[in-house]
């Protein structure tokens, strides 16, 4: 009974560290191309993190959490030796945790994903043996770190190619931006609203038909949209600040909308990503408290909160060294260039948070500021910042793997 205490403490202090390492590494990508524009402070990009993450995370986090927790370890072949499932579950979290302590000291932009199911793989490898593995879900997983971005990147592409010819080479882009932007608000607050309704909310008992799924997003995405006008229809040019064409007071009515797609990204991130943190912490308290690997154990409330809260403490303490490197340093941004970019990857992160796969959302951002800077030429693009970037991304799975078979040794020798 004591031990039982033991393995749900630690799960949740380092359930806590992972989600913390979240915060610092993946919401500092989440939030840097709103940084990065000038369209949020890092004060404000924390406020809005601290609503929207968490509640993301409390709302629509049990969907992916089932994927990290059961679909990559075969844990049958754990039965008698529930005990082992448990070290490596705690293993996997202190490994990955750490590994993102590491990167986001250098501002490296690496993927919390990339690092948990690399623990995993590792922990299980040693722990159970190389058969423990799912290495089909492994695979699934693997491929959609290579679809995330490259679909983020493509519509990115394809929106920021759309606000350059409806509004940015017009005659008079200020009035184009006017007519234009409430259209681009209906469209983001349409595609996060619908989402977050079909998967997020069946976790506080909401449970709505299609159709008035459907209604309910539109009217809520006409609401936003209506508000958003109201707000950019009042919106004077800047004669000072005026150099040529208003692009200056055109950028500031994109501000308005980078606002609501940091609400999204920051939403549709916590409910995915959060999984990272709470899966493994679900499976030690399911496996503690049980006693069986296969029970099914409702997800406790109180595991999402640690999961959100961790994240935006992570965020608010230590989140300033990758939103530098990815808000300022791949391209240059501004609150247009930002808002497709964030725009495409909160497209890509709901449509992944709602089918199941657990995406990275670094990948999917980076792969969105790229789609936008390859728009306006490659030579928009620093090169040796996204070398440096590909680089810490390959390193991400084995480090995760190597520190969660030392961490999973240890805990095997002292824990009772």
């Amino acid at each position: 009974m004591e031990a039982q205490y033991i393995y749900i403490g630690l799960a949740a202090a380092f359930g806590l560290f992972m989600a913390w390492g979240i915060g610092a590494n993946d919401v500092a990508n989440a939030m840097a191309t709103s940084v990065g524009s000038n369209a949020l402070t890092i004060k404000q990009a924390i406020i809005v993190a601290a609503i929207f993450e968490f509640a993301g995370a409390v709302l629509a986090g049990g969907e992916v959490t089932s994927t990290i927790r059961k679909g990559i370890v075969d844990a049958s072949l754990l039965e008698g030796q529930e005990e082992l499932l448990i070290y490596g579950m705690l293993a996997a979290l202190l490994a990955a945790g750490t590994w993102l302590l590491i990167a986001s000291s250098k501002g490296w932009p690496v993927s919390t994903t990339h690092s948990i199911v690399g623990a995993i793989v590792g922990f299980a490898a040693v722990g159970i043996g190389v058969d423990a593995v799912q290495w089909g879900k492994v695979g699934t997983i693997v491929i959609s770190w290579v679809v995330s971005p490259l679909t983020s990147g493509i519509i990115a592409f394809l929106i920021y190619m759309s606000v350059q010819r409806l509004i940015l080479h017009q005659d008079d882009p200020l009035t184009k931006a006017k007519r234009y932007v409430p259209i681009y608000i209906f469209f983001a607050a349409f595609t996060i609203t619908l989402v977050t309704i079909l998967k997020g909310l069946t976790h506080v008992g909401l449970n709505l038909n299609l159709r008035d799924s459907y209604l309910l997003a539109v009217a809520i995405a006409v609401a936003i949209s209506l508000i958003g006008a109201y707000f950019i229809s009042k919106i004077e040019p800047d004669k000072k600040a005026e150099k040529s064409a208003h692009f200056h007071t055109v950028e500031r009515v994109f501000g308005v909308l980078m606002v609501i797609t940091a609400c999204g990204m920051a939403f549709a991130h916590g409910s995915n990503d959060v999984a990272n943190a709470i899966g493994p912490l679900a499976a030690v308290i399911g496996t503690a408290t049980t006693g069986s690997i296969s029970a099914q154990s409702t997800l406790p409330v109180w595991v999402l909160v640690i999961g959100g809260g961790g994240i935006v403490i992570g965020l608010a303490t230590y989140g300033r060294h990758v939103i530098a490197t990815v808000g300022k340093k791949i391209t240059q941004l501004t609150p247009s260039r930002g808002f497709a970019a964030e725009l495409a990857a909160a497209t890509t992160i709901v449509i992944a948070s709602g089918t199941g796969i657990p995406i990275s959302t670094t990948h999917t951002l980076v792969g969105a500021v790229l789609g936008v800077g390859m728009a306006r030429g490659i030579e928009a693009i620093d090169l040796r910042v996204v070398g440096r970037i590909l680089v810490s991304w390959v390193v991400t799975i084995p480090a995760g793997a190597f520190l969660a078979i030392i961490f999973f040794f240890i805990f095997k020798t002292v824990l009772p």
